[in-house]
């Protein structure tokens, strides 16, 4: 079974290293945007409460994302592992994270922790040429990163999950380094 959690800034590579590590190991890459959309698509309970907050361009909030993450790792496909991508995003959602685990009976292995420098991100995040991928815009969505992840980061070292990987290299390299942290029934 494997079952890991991924931290790391925008531009850091964790969702493409997600769902490569998703595909060797044969569970679901679970990212809090799948999910929404996926709810909405379905028309859940979930999904249309979460519907209202997105057509308004406002944030979903915390409690209303939490069931959600609560309704996907309930669900069948989940039995052998899972991925999460960008849940949780601070230390409120990762004690909900560890009380739902518990409550179902599941556990984490590892948070991985995708560390770039920002000079590096930002970079990254330019040749993407998207129209809101402004260097200053860039910046503060790190800025804000910086602050609510820091505390995280610090709680799942306390708990001995965390391993970190430098996410400057190459995507084979950080693949590799993943491949060596993480050990499932279907990674050659």
């Amino acid at each position: 079974m494997t079952r890991l959690i991924f931290l790391g800034p925008p531009g850091a590579g964790k969702g493409t290293q997600a769902k490569q590590l998703s595909k060797s190991c044969e569970v679901p890459h679970i990212s809090t945007g799948d999910i929404l959309r996926a709810a909405v698509k379905a028309k859940t309970e979930l999904g249309q409460k979460a519907e209202g907050y997105m057509n308004a361009g406002e944030l979903v909030p915390d409690e209303l994302i939490l069931n959600l993450i609560r309704e996907r790792l309930n669900q069948a496909d989940t039995a052998k592992g899972w991925l999460l991508d960008g849940f949780p995003r601070n230390v409120e959602q990762a004690e909900f994270l560890n009380n739902l685990l518990d409550e179902i009976e599941q556990s984490c292995d590892f948070i991985i922790n995708l560390e770039v420098p920002d000079d590096a991100l930002v970079e990254r995040m330019l040749e993407r040429g998207r129209v809101d991928d402004k260097e200053e815009v860039i910046r503060n969505r790190l800025e804000v990163y910086r602050e609510q992840t820091e505390p995280l980061i610090a709680f799942y070292e306390g708990q001995q999950l965390l391993r970190s990987v430098d996410g400057a290299q190459s995507m084979k390299q950080v693949t590799e380094a993943l491949q060596e942290i993480v050990t499932c029934d279907a990674v050659v």
